[in-house]
């Protein structure tokens, strides 16, 4: 960021992850919404795009500084224009997720320390099994068996800090995120120029493929022998933290730039 301040003061779009990267340790620091309306208020659009129900969408659309939020990982979409509410939902994944949940259920059987996420009635279009939310810690070895039986049902599936996400369709964080830029014809090599992309694990490798300018919070140290992308900044601090700390330090660049690129 201290070496490319002037790329930093073209972004107008932020897409950020949730669990783990606004919130930390199941909450959400008051310092992460004081950033996030800091944000707002220098004009940067802030997206959250997660694999969190259309239910906590719901919530973050109304509660928080955000206008749009791409919830379940791009099968549903909530924003807010003109005075106006609109939701999208995938209608096709929407269809086929009482279907998966039947599967997902009998695939659990076979794994007791597993069960659905506790927010998996708020989901329109997606099944989530908890991998360390509100039940025991997965190992790799576990949560990678889940994921390739997954898989092997041609189910599109993740895997985040705190749940795998399955769903049938073929939407994703990825295209949901430039379907949305696209609607305000931001295009090609303008999406490297205008918007960046802020995450935690894993499953958010295509997010940093996709957006050169991309930032980790602390917490995905851990995770970066294993990511196909890196991000090309890392936080010093965790979670929300961190994303206050990466504000903070990106507000500094809006407003002086020649401080940040000397430093």
């Amino acid at each position: 960021m201290h070496d490319h301040a002037i790329r930093w003061r073209n972004v107008q779009w932020l897409f950020t992850d949730v669990d783990d990267t606004l919130t930390w340790k199941g909450e959400l620091p008051w310092q992460t919404l004081k950033a996030m309306a800091d944000l707002r208020e220098a004009g940067i659009h802030v997206v959250p795009v997660t694999g969190a129900c259309a239910g906590w969408g719901d919530h973050m659309i109304n509660a928080w500084p955000v206008d749009t939020v791409i919830s379940e990982n791009g099968g549903v979409i909530l924003w807010q224009e003109n005075g106006q509410r609109f939701t999208k939902i995938n209608h096709a994944a929407h269809q086929q997720q009482a279907a998966l949940l039947d599967w997902v259920n009998r695939l659990l059987q076979r794994y007791p320390a597993r069960a659905l996420a506790a927010d998996q009635s708020y989901r329109l279009c997606e099944v989530a099994i908890d991998i360390g939310q509100h039940t025991p810690r997965a190992s790799a070895d576990e949560i990678n068996a889940l994921l390739d039986e997954l898989h092997g049902q041609g189910v599109n599936a993740t895997a985040s800090s705190i749940h795998i996400n399955a769903w049938l369709g073929n939407h994703s964080k990825r295209h949901a995120a430039q379907e949305w830029l696209d609607r305000y014809s931001v295009t090609g090599k303008q999406t490297q120029q205008r918007a960046a992309f802020i995450g935690d694990s894993p499953n958010d490798s295509e997010m940093f493929a996709h957006f050169p300018l991309s930032v980790g919070v602390a917490n995905i140290s851990s995770h970066l022998p294993t990511l196909a992308t890196v991000p090309t900044w890392i936080t010093d601090a965790p979670g929300g933290f961190g994303f206050a700390e990466f504000a903070h330090h990106w507000l500094s660049v809006l407003s002086n730039p020649q401080a940040m690129s000397t430093r």
